[in-house]
């Protein structure tokens, strides 16, 4: 969809590979800022879709701010493109869907139904737990699908991983639980950081996005050498910390070590 003519517009910062496939590709690319609240900032990003844009990539919850926007303002900001650029395609990452709670989200998956110019990707690497099957799906109208089958790789799946993805779409109850204690473990973080003082944005994912008020950088390294593993830094916040979501176990261990460290610096 992209090409050295027709643009990816994505965001900065957000989830990566779409940029760097089209960095490799030498492919035309704008990036958009998030906005002063982390959000993905939908007036920039359709602007410049209306620049003859190939593809917007709409990461939604985005990845790493964890922020989200609700059914009506996704809604709006595709028929805004589509308008203004009846070409583009609208990638939208849904990734994160099921820890979503705020009551506005809603996923657009009928959207994607309803336009050949949207398609929505998911995947199974997250409530679902299946990271180290690499296995995810995209939904669009056959029109638009058909479009992408020249990029296919034919050892893309494996057997094993397509018989656990079959599988764990059926495991309501693990779902469920995962949900319950992502939240306990999102708001144990939160309650933390919040607690010493420190800004932590809105998540609506498996992770959280503290400013530390310090590099993020160093943070890591000090926290690695403790036996914790936090999230790489995220130019240009390079004074936030992303932190996953672990076990209870995992969580409390370590909001113990960010306490040592945090004191420390």
């Amino acid at each position: 969809f992209a090409s050295p003519s027709r643009l990816l517009v994505t965001a900065w910062p957000t989830f990566e590979t779409c940029t760097r496939t089209a960095q490799f590709m030498k492919y035309a690319l704008r990036e958009v800022p998030v906005d002063a609240g982390l959000a993905l900032d939908l007036k920039a990003m359709g602007e410049r879709a209306a620049d003859r844009a190939g593809i917007v990539f709409l990461c939604n919850p985005n990845n790493p701010t964890g922020t989200v926007y609700g059914e009506a303002r996704v809604a709006d900001f595709v028929r805004g493109v589509m308008k203004a650029s009846p070409e583009t395609i609208i990638l939208i990452d849904e990734a994160y869907h099921e820890y979503v709670e705020d009551p506005a989200y809603a996923t657009a998956l009928p959207l994607a139904m309803e336009h050949p110019q949207v398609l929505i990707c998911r995947t199974f690497s997250k409530v679902h737990g299946l990271a180290g099957m690499r296995i995810g799906y995209v939904v669009g109208r056959p029109e638009t699908l058909k479009r992408l089958s020249g990029w296919r790789l034919g050892n893309a799946l494996n057997m094993l991983g397509q018989r656990a993805a079959i599988a764990a779409l059926d495991d309501r109850e693990h779902v469920e639980r995962g949900r319950a204690a992502n939240r306990a473990g999102r708001d144990l973080l939160r309650t933390f950081f919040e607690g010493r003082g420190f800004k932590v944005a809105p998540s609506h994912t498996n992770f959280v996005l503290a400013d530390i008020r310090r590099d993020a950088g160093a943070f890591q390294k000090a926290c690695r050498a403790q036996g914790v593993a936090v999230g790489r830094p995220f130019p240009p916040l390079n004074s936030w910390t992303r932190v996953s979501v672990g076990t209870e176990d995992e969580n409390r261990r370590a909001v113990e070590v960010f306490g040592k460290v945090l004191s420390a610096v």
